[in-house]
């Protein structure tokens, strides 16, 4: 008797054990929940993943997009598919770019079985390396770590599309649509006004997300100029890089830098050599820089404060000057 009194404590005893253990492991699991598990996995913060969860925000974003029955649309990132699910209803295909397995696996779950799985084609891989298929739209709420890379792929892209829909970090966004004299006007800034007109939706604040990010969010609207403007865009962004690297100093005080006399004394080589000129014929870099920034009235503006038209005639100018940025 004593011998089963015994045994019996023991097994109580290593019963509250592991009820206790459990329980712990239990409430471990609920609190990894509240900062990135969702459906059974963590989310890889490498890939910038963040669900969008309030269905009140998606329709607000189906919405400005104004879709179309007919159209093909792009989506990067698609996640577990909640914006997803929403563009299916209403365009007759959706080109889903995800660069992780296991979303890919649970998007597939999700559609599997419904009228929609054979209007569903996802692309899985880094969308910044592959190349784009034909769509009208681009709806997608993206990793922010490839936001610019991101945008300047969808702007260089061809055909031109007719519009997209981007959840962005909000700071990104507000250098997106900044205007010439704001502390955020930048080099993103004036090449989104050179090829598109780009417009602030809303913003979104953490809570509609999960895990919710450190940043707060916006959704902006981008209209690619159809067609885009006849400029060289490698000679363009030369002239930008040079101009935005100290964007409150005047182009007078930039462009004597001794380290951009001499890129644009080598640009000038390399250029001459391919048009069968001397450099003799140009004349000193140095000085017909000057001479341009000074007859044109440029020589004391601030990159901060000049528009894409500036820009546009100081390039024009540069270029007829036998002046090269590339």
């Amino acid at each position: 008797k004593e011998k089963k009194v015994g045994v019996i404590f023991i097994a109580k005893v290593l019963r509250r054990i592991v009820f206790k253990f459990l329980l712990k492991m239990a409430m471990r699991t609920e609190k990894k929940g509240k900062d990135g598990r969702f459906r059974g996995f963590v989310m890889n913060k490498s890939f910038g993943q963040h669900i969008l969860k309030n269905p009140l925000i998606i329709q607000g974003i189906i919405q400005k997009s104004d879709l179309k029955s007919t159209d093909v649309a792009l989506e990067v990132g698609p996640g577990t598919g909640n914006l997803t699910v929403k563009l299916l209803e209403d365009t007759k295909k959706v080109i889903a770019c995800e660069v992780d397995p296991r979303m890919v696996a649970e998007l597939q779950k999700r559609v599997m079985g419904t009228e929609y799985a054979s209007h569903l084609q996802i692309l899985c891989g880094d969308v910044i390396k592959m190349e784009l298929p034909y769509f009208d739209v681009c709806v997608a709420n993206i990793p922010y770590q490839i936001s610019s890379p991101l945008v300047f792929k969808l702007l260089a892209h061809r055909p031109i599309f007719r519009c997209a829909v981007l959840m962005v970090q909000q700071e990104f966004a507000l250098r997106m649509v900044a205007g010439p004299g704001d502390p955020l006007y930048c080099r993103l800034s004036i090449n989104c006004r050179l090829l598109s007109k780009t417009t602030h939706l809303m913003k979104v604040g953490k809570n509609n997300f999960k895990p919710p990010p450190k940043v707060e969010s916006s959704v902006v609207k981008i209209v690619p100029h159809n067609p885009p403007p006849p400029v060289n865009f490698v000679e363009w962004d030369g002239l930008l890089r040079l101009c935005f690297t100290r964007k409150n100093k005047t182009l007078g005080a930039i462009f004597k830098q001794d380290t951009v006399i001499k890129l644009l004394e080598e640009n000038m080589k390399t250029w001459c050599s391919l048009n069968g000129m001397k450099v003799e014929d140009v004349g000193n870099v140095k000085e017909v820089v000057e001479k341009v920034l000074v007859d044109n009235d440029f020589e004391d503006k601030r990159s901060r404060t000049l528009d894409v038209d500036d820009f546009l005639k100081l390039l024009d100018c540069f270029n007829k000057a036998n002046i090269r940025f590339c």
